[in-house]
């Protein structure tokens, strides 16, 4: 089975994440880069897989700079066979429509039985990518899975709503996007990360995929404006000398609260 993962760098959630007031966009330098949560417990649903189905060939798809090579290579040390590197200065800003138009071009070159990704990402939280590259490929999603399992010809997972839990499935070829309720990744031995410098990873450009990135040299969509957070102001404190209930309420009244 040829199963595909989709990968994201993202600003780590630790730090200090931050605008650049200049393009309305991530400032990437401002916080160390890591492979983001979600996308390695997906991965690590596809690796338990493996474990059990040795012929599974896993490729790991990523749309990123040149600098995310070392997070690719990241995930590559935990079990990947190969990788895909979609990097191209056109596609910077490039926004969701876009950004699923290149996905799509790459997967249908790569080929696919099954497409696993993240419920969404920490840094842009859409949560909308892979329902549109299930669209744009034709193929049946799974949406916001918390558990999965993978057969020959069906994929089926439990999703939670809030009437309950519904269990779902489909055919293979399908889109599935995975939450963090999954287990968490496996460390990456020392085997796995020697390993990983050998693995063949592709990288392509929007001219390889046939999509004329030259329309797009600023995204569909932008942010026209940017401005840093104001500072917080200061809180009303309010003093019980009998009153503080009538006071309260006064405050959520005026400010719309209640």
């Amino acid at each position: 089975m040829n199963i595909v993962v989709l990968i994201k760098e993202v600003p780590d959630t630790y730090g200090d994440r931050a605008l650049s007031l200049e393009t309305g966009l991530a400032d990437r330098e401002a916080v160390d880069a890591v492979l983001d949560e979600v996308d390695e417990r997906a991965l690590e649903a596809v690796l338990a897989y493996a474990d059990e189905h040795p012929q599974t060939n896993i490729v790991l798809m990523t749309m990123a700079p040149e600098s995310a090579m070392a997070t690719v290579r990241k995930a590559l040390a935990l079990g990947a066979s190969s990788a895909v590197h979609i990097s191209d200065e056109l596609l910077l800003g490039a926004d969701l429509t876009l950004t699923a138009e290149v996905l799509a071009a790459a997967l249908k070159r790569t080929g696919f039985d099954l497409v696993i990704a993240g419920e969404k990402s920490t840094d842009g939280s859409a949560g909308m990518l892979p329902a549109m590259l299930a669209e744009l490929l034709d193929a049946p999603q799974l949406t916001s899975l918390s558990a999965v399992t993978i057969a020959d010809d069906r994929v089926a997972g439990t999703r939670s709503t809030e009437y309950g839990t519904a269990t779902v499935s489909a055919p293979l070829p399908a889109v599935v996007s995975l939450t963090e309720a999954l287990p968490a990744a496996r460390i990456a031995s020392f085997k796995g990360v020697m390993a990983a410098k050998k693995k063949p990873v592709e990288t392509l450009t929007a001219a390889d995929l046939g999509v004329d990135a030259e329309r797009y040299d600023v995204p569909r969509s932008i942010v026209v404006s940017a401005a840093e957070r104001p500072p917080r102001a200061a809180g009303v404190k309010i003093v019980d000398e009998g009153d503080a209930g009538t006071q309260l309420a006064e405050y959520l009244i005026a400010n719309r609260l209640a």
